[in-house]
């Protein structure tokens, strides 16, 4: 509803005075950028006005039936910009790495405009959230406010390679969305065709991998290729990882101090590195650097529903409106108040009445609260402990040897169901579910619950005697072995819900999760191989969430080998990543004694 009363006002809105240009960089690569005017009456205003900039790699005329009109109506100029190689600019596409100098550029050719006031406002989601932070990096003229929502960052870190593991969502982007539309290769009919059709087949794709370049028809889009392979198979967290457009957290000295308002979702695949980015800039940077995190699935923050769950009305924002008080505060000095906001808005999911509403979702509901700083000062990181039978505990085990062992056959992995995804089409569910398998699952195969399967181990609390709060990061502190050279572990945190009238089976409903590649175990900056059988310690970083657990639920850990198609199915021979030609199965062991205490570690809040 509030998308469809978005679309239907900005429709209504006076039509923008609109011209193109093919903007200059400083290696004569021009890239083509749409500016749209103010008017009235049909009629271009004449003047000095503050910026909006979009840079974005999903066509630049996009903006017309979005944004520009919505603020150029608000007396805003609003620039749209396709990113190098992208649609109709010229160059060839890198991911991120020309963003910092060609933001810096464009910049600069806007606050030489006779129209300009030489104030600029940004704005963007997704990977149009990373060209604002690269733009950020390169300390450009103007920039005076941003925006930067479920923006990419961090890559080596999260989002890209996770715990050594790599994040099959990126291969869908590519083969999916950004070979076949919009790229060199692309603008030819007749090598878009054989583009498209591959996208047709990309759960083949990845049910065959590695990628090796050369032999899959993404070939015919070679810069696309060539990176793809090249992140497949490149986990460490070096210096590609490291540089500006790619990073934040590693070049906070850089990033130019202007007033930001980062907006992220708990479901949303860059969930984690939105709160990475707010604490390093709000440690180093005046700003005023300020946080909203809602119940969201990537981009959608005016939607209250995803996945299986609603959330209630209060749970979406209008996208719109929120941003442009903060435009208005910082590009035409409004004295609406917005520097006096709470530095962190979060919506704490949960105590809703559960009961089914529209599409079968069941009420989850949430709140939102305003906060100081994130992590919550009063928060209570509490470990609960795995037992040997199966429960999850506050209380260490006392057992002098305990252990659980399991099979993990990357032939046979544990499918995904939901969690923190973008560019899901085809591949994923995004967001909330219960997690179970079903003809909505195209890699399941059966109906069951994921908790039947024998390579799952599930350890959980009783029934809860009062609710609990979870906000904040999570991380899962496994003692394993494995038979293998290299593995991989999982972990999902899950609000089981019980029976009710509506839900009689009860629902298992997926919080966050996370990985880890054991190679990856002691650093992601060094791989370092296992020697089978032998006890390691991992950690496993899920990303952070904020959930009510009612009273009546249980609070449930489950631990695994495998969740896919989000992460890639490790091959357990210890080949070069990437480049395996074989598979084997591995006995996997999680130990739960004494000495080895297997936990998670919970931010209670009260």
């Amino acid at each position: 509803m509030i998308r469809l009363l978005a679309a239907t006002l900005i429709a209504a809105l006076p039509a923008a005075a609109q011209e193109t240009f093919m903007v200059p960089m400083r290696d004569g690569v021009r890239l083509a950028t749409d500016v749209y005017f103010p008017t009235k009456n049909g009629v271009r205003l004449e003047g000095k006005f503050p910026a909006i900039l979009e840079r974005t790699p999903y066509n630049k005329a996009g903006a017309g039936r979005s944004w520009a009109a919505f603020y150029a109506s608000h007396g805003y100029v609003c620039v749209a910009q396709d990113t190098r190689g992208r649609y109709a600019s010229e160059g060839i596409w890198h991911m991120m790495t020309d963003d910092p100098r060609d933001g810096y550029d464009t910049a600069a050719w806007i606050v030489k405009q006779p129209w300009s006031d030489a104030s600029i406002g940004t704005i963007g989601t997704s990977y149009t959230g990373g060209t604002q932070h690269a733009l950020a990096l390169a300390d450009p003229p103007g920039l005076k406010a941003m925006v930067p929502v479920d923006a990419l960052a961090n890559a080596g870190y999260f989002g890209t390679r996770n715990g050594g593991a790599f994040e099959l969502r990126q291969f869908n982007w590519i083969f999916t969305l950004a070979a076949p539309s919009g790229s060199r290769a692309a603008r030819d009919p007749v090598t878009r065709a054989v583009l498209e059709e591959a996208a047709k087949h990309v759960r083949e794709y990845i049910q065959n991998l590695p990628l090796r370049k050369g032999l899959t028809p993404i070939r015919l889009a070679p810069e696309y290729e060539d990176w793809l392979v090249f992140v497949m198979s490149h986990a460490e967290n070096d210096s590609y990882w490291k540089q500006p457009g790619l990073n934040v957290v590693d070049n906070v000295e850089k990033y130019k101090d202007v007033p930001v308002y980062l907006v992220g979702g708990w479901y949303d695949s860059w969930g984690l590195q939105t709160t990475m980015s707010y604490m390093a800039l709000a440690k180093n940077k005046k700003g005023p650097v300020k946080m909203i995190l809602g119940p969201w699935i990537h981009g959608q923050h005016t939607r209250s529903a995803h996945g299986q769950v609603d959330f209630g009305p209060a749970a979406a924002i209008d996208g719109l409106e929120f941003r442009l008080r903060w435009y208005d505060r910082w590009l035409k000095n409004a004295a609406n108040g917005a520097e006096n906001d709470a530095p962190v808005k979060l919506f704490v999911m949960g105590g809703g009445s559960e009961a089914k509403a529209a599409e079968g979702r069941h009420l989850h509901g949430g709140v939102w609260r305003d906060e100081r700083e994130w992590p919550l000062a009063r928060t209570r990181f509490t470990p609960y402990y795995l037992q040997a039978d199966g429960s999850l505990t506050s209380e260490k085990p006392l057992e002098a040897s305990s252990r659980t062992s399991y099979d993990f056959d990357p032939q046979d992995p544990v499918p995904a169901v939901g969690g923190n995804i973008s560019s899901a089409n085809g591949i994923l569910l995004q967001g909330a579910w219960d997690q179970k398998c079903g003809e909505h699952v195209w890699n399941c195969k059966n109906s069951l619950p994921l908790s039947a399967r024998r390579d799952v181990l599930v350890f959980e609390t009783p029934p809860l005697t009062a609710d609990v709060e979870v906000t904040g990061p999570i991380d899962v502190k496994l003692w394993a072995s494995s038979s293998a050279l290299d593995t991989d572990f999982t972990a999902k945190l899950i609000d089981v819900h019980p029976p009710t009238a509506d839900f009689p089976a009860g629902i298992d409903m997926n919080i966050e999760d996370g990985i880890i590649r054991a190679r990856f175990r002691n650093s992601i900056e060094k791989a370092e191989l296992m020697k089978p059988g032998e006890v390691y310690e991992f950690t496993i970083h899920m990303y952070p969430t904020s959930n009510l657990f009612k009273a009546g639920h249980r609070i449930r850990i489950d631990i695994s080998s495998s969740n896919f198609p989000r992460f890639d199915v490790n091959p357990n021979t210890g080949e070069p990543l990437n480049g395996n030609r074989r598979m084997m199965v591995a006995t996997n062991t999680i130990y739960h004694d004494a000495a080895h205490p297997s936990h998670v570690i919970l931010p209670i809040v009260k």
